[in-house]
């Protein structure tokens, strides 16, 4: 290849013939270097022999690396080569770790971001995880703890001075990055609520602690979790303290609470706070009681159970009379015509069609009974029974049955209770007809005391005018 020294004014006059790929123009001085000329581009490039094959690799523009530069670019290079060295090779590692240096600063950044991210986005995480493990009175109290809170309040006589709800007693904390949940911060957060609302705080602790010990558990949340941030001992200290509750109706308050509670305008409401006590049921699985659920002919209810799933009980004579009475009242159309606000409606028969819950409530989001506590509360008062709660008429239930002297394990299986002993775990299946015979023992001696007639079994109840719009 022929060689010449290198000026400016030779590259400046080096060009591509036309009909040419490229040609080059090489150095003396510098006899790895050339000039690579194509079609309105120069360039500086190096060649050089390595390992019996031909090596190139272009400098950078004639345009913008002056001849110098060049010369020295091509030298270092030369000095790669001789030594072994593919400079191509150089350029790859370079590249590559250039490469690895982006991708671990990116990821290093994405880590920040992810550190610095409200706890709240992995609350919703840990919320949809478990949302098909718990029960709806479980999901609703984790959803209310967490709230933004800021809505207009609806019901109730409660108010703030907006007039607006309060966030949820975990939001504050939740805001927080999950990393700076630490035991300063939880009993600073919990001595903050226990002063407002000790019940509901202790509530929303213990619901902070399944949620760190679900985060722990999960790797990309694990090196973010504060150990002992809920086990601390000034934490404990400020944890309000749980009372046993022992509301439950006694003997002699049966009459006056069956006479209150009867004369409850809203019948759903009257039938709910009744069968809650003669079955022993918990709350929210007697409330979202659907109708397929309940089989007249053979006197049983099924129950969704938060424990086993699902049980079966009896449908014991009163409580079926009490059913039957809100089935007619269910499936059957409302009047053609309404008044609303002073004017008479015509209300769309076309499109109504029966509730599937036995205790439905128009008004309630869920579609059943949300809010019997007002109007049992109520009737309490009336009756002069102080502190009876929804929950105090499933334990009244448990506490009355011994009056008849019924076997523990019989209460037990009505109640949904897990087996306490090794033989009622492994030794007794009692059949439903059993469970009824003992089940309509416990009503009939209950209502006895009520001063209410049992009805016979299979007896239908008397039939009740059914008003337009009931």
């Amino acid at each position: 290849m022929q060689r010449e020294r290198l000026t400016l004014d030779r590259i400046r006059r080096f060009t591509c013939p036309d009909g040419v790929k490229q040609v080059f123009l090489w150095d003396s001085v510098a006899p790895r270097l050339a000039v690579r000329a194509t079609t309105g581009a120069k360039s500086f490039i190096f060649e050089a022999k390595l390992n019996r094959k031909t090596i190139r690799r272009t400098i950078g523009d004639a345009n913008v690396w002056n001849l110098e530069q060049a010369r020295a670019e091509a030298n270092r290079l030369q000095v790669l080569v001789e030594s072994g060295t593919d400079p191509r090779e150089l350029d790859r590692q370079k590249e590559e770790a250039k490469e690895a240096a982006k991708v671990a600063a990116e990821a290093a950044a994405r880590e920040a971001e992810r550190r610095a991210a409200p706890a709240i986005e992995a609350w919703a995480a840990y919320v949809t995880a478990r949302r098909s493990k718990w029960g709806a009175l479980t999901l609703r109290d984790h959803e209310r703890v967490s709230q933004e809170g800021g809505q207009p309040i609806t019901r109730g006589k409660k108010a703030t001075e907006d007039g607006t709800t309060q966030p949820g007693a975990l939001r504050a904390l939740l805001l927080r990055p999950l990393a700076e949940i630490d035991a300063v911060a939880v009993h600073a957060w919990l001595q903050a609520e226990a002063a407002k609302r000790p019940t509901h705080a202790a509530l929303a602790f213990r619901l902070l602690r399944g949620f760190l010990n679900w985060c722990a558990e999960q790797p990309e949340l694990a090196n973010q979790v504060q150990a002992g941030a809920c086990a601390g001992r000034k934490v404990r200290e400020e944890l309000p303290k749980r009372a046993a509750k022992d509301d439950c109706l006694q003997r002699e308050q049966l009459k006056p609470w069956f006479a209150k509670v009867r004369a409850i305008k809203n019948p759903a409401i009257a039938a709910y706070l009744q069968a809650a006590l003669l079955t022993g049921a918990r709350r929210e699985e007697l409330a979202a009681l659907r109708w397929e659920d309940v089989d007249f002919q053979w006197a049983a209810l099924r129950i969704r159970d938060k424990v086993e799933g699902e049980r079966v009980i009896p449908l014991t004579p009163y409580v079926a009379q009490l059913l039957r009475d809100l089935k007619r009242r269910n499936d059957t159309p409302p009047a053609e015509w309404r008044i609303l606000h002073g004017k008479k409606v015509r209300n769309d028969l076309e499109s109504w069609e029966p509730a599937p819950w036995v205790f439905s409530s128009p008004t309630a989001a869920a579609g059943y009974l949300q809010e019997p506590r007002i109007q049992h509360k109520k009737a309490c008062d009336e009756a002069g029974i102080d502190g009876l709660t929804i929950h105090g008429l499933r334990r009244s239930f448990g506490t009355l049955a011994e009056w008849c002297e019924v076997p523990t394990g019989v209460v037990a299986q009505i109640m949904g209770h897990k087996p306490s002993a090794t033989a009622e775990k492994h030794y007794r299946r009692r059949p439903l007809d059993l469970l009824r015979q003992w089940h309509t023992k416990i009503e009939a001696w209950i209502l006895a005391e009520a001063g209410v007639e049992q009805p016979a079994a299979g007896e239908a109840p008397a039939l009740v005018a059914v008003g337009a719009g009931k």
